[in-house]
């Protein structure tokens, strides 16, 4: 699940609605290709705020003649589903997770989601827009589908919890904390010595609520709107692991257009997605203002002795085996060696 915005945010939203609505009315006639583009996040997400800036730029840049049609919040059937629509083809795009929802069919994606491995967005750009990403868009092409050169940012996760602070690697020690249902999630946490439970997001509020689990980890904008923070005391700021969305074509869909047109529309959406990258990061940030105004705690956090303990529990050696040399490298070389 991806972060989402406070309500002053979703003014931007009716903007680029607006500016969708006003198209020049030599755009009126039908779009030579027309493209259906699915997300799983609410309407006011940045993935969809920008999503709809590039859809009107795309518009714009071809005159007409391509058409990107956004549907947010899972209008088209949740993750699964239109991952399947999108390699049928009744689905031409399709934003989704490389860590969670691809690597159901593609287990090398989540090699971005690695824990503790990037310790910053430097570090992560530099290897999501260099040879790792590079690397990964090579895979997805061999499974059939078309990814876009940018991944779009849903930022680096927080632990909260009701019962105490993490700042040291025994805090975890047998700490009920829920996390999406994904090995990558469980090993990692386990590692760490914490009891992980598996579970749909839309669970997550009442299971902290009865004490079912005592923690959680999102990034600070799905703590914001989800309101985490009435049934949790503390924030620690542990960055332990990233998460984007790629944003996937049909890749039947993506021969229809002639190179000129695959030439804009990667160039408009690659652009719309750097923005959003930024507004990301910069809502993140602010949130946690605000979200230690509502009584949340926060803590930083040195990462090192994490990392270590992960080490010592088999966690990197289990993954860089599962995911290949290969992989493995092309990650170290923007993280330096995790094992």
């Amino acid at each position: 699940m991806g972060s989402i915005l406070t309500r002053r945010h979703a003014v931007t939203l009716g903007a680029a609605a607006g500016i969708s609505a006003a198209l020049p009315l030599r755009y009126a006639r039908a779009a030579e290709f027309s493209f259906k583009w699915g997300t799983n996040v609410p309407e006011a997400h940045p993935l969809n705020v920008y999503g709809r800036k590039a859809a009107e730029a795309l518009t714009q840049a071809t005159n007409g003649r391509v058409e990107l049609r956004l549907f947010p919040n899972n209008q088209l059937g949740g993750d699964a589903d239109m991952l399947s629509q999108v390699r049928s083809g009744a689905l031409e795009c399709f934003s989704l997770s490389g860590v969670n929802v691809l690597s159901t069919m593609l287990p090398a994606s989540a090699i971005s989601g690695v824990g503790f491995a990037f310790k910053d967005y430097p570090m992560l750009w530099n290897a999501m827009d260099g040879k790792l990403g590079a690397w990964l868009r090579g895979q997805i092409n061999k499974a059939g589908l078309v990814a876009m050169e940018k991944i779009w940012d849903n930022g680096f996760r927080q632990v909260t919890t009701s019962t105490r602070p993490i700042v040291k690697p025994e805090d975890f020690r047998g700490l009920k904390i829920r996390v999406p249902v994904s090995s990558l999630w469980t090993s990692l946490f386990q590692g760490l010595g914490a009891s992980p439970t598996g579970l749909n997001f839309a669970e997550v509020y009442t299971a902290l609520q009865t004490k079912v689990v005592d923690a959680q980890e999102n990034p600070p904008a799905i703590i914001a709107a989800s309101k985490f923070y009435e049934v949790q005391k503390y924030c620690s700021l542990t960055n332990h692991m990233w998460d984007g969305w790629w944003f996937l074509m049909n890749r039947r869909a993506w021969g229809q257009l002639p190179p000129d047109l695959q030439e804009t529309f990667a160039k408009v959406v690659n652009a719309a997605a750097v923005a959003e990258r930024e507004e990301v990061a910069r809502q993140n940030e602010n949130l946690k203002a605000e979200l230690a105004q509502k009584g949340l705690i926060f803590n930083a956090v040195d990462p090192e002795p994490f990392r270590m303990m992960l080490s010592n529990a088999g966690f990197y050696k289990n993954w860089k085996a599962k995911f290949g040399p290969e992989a493995w490298a092309l990650l170290e070389e923007s993280t330096g060696p995790l094992s």
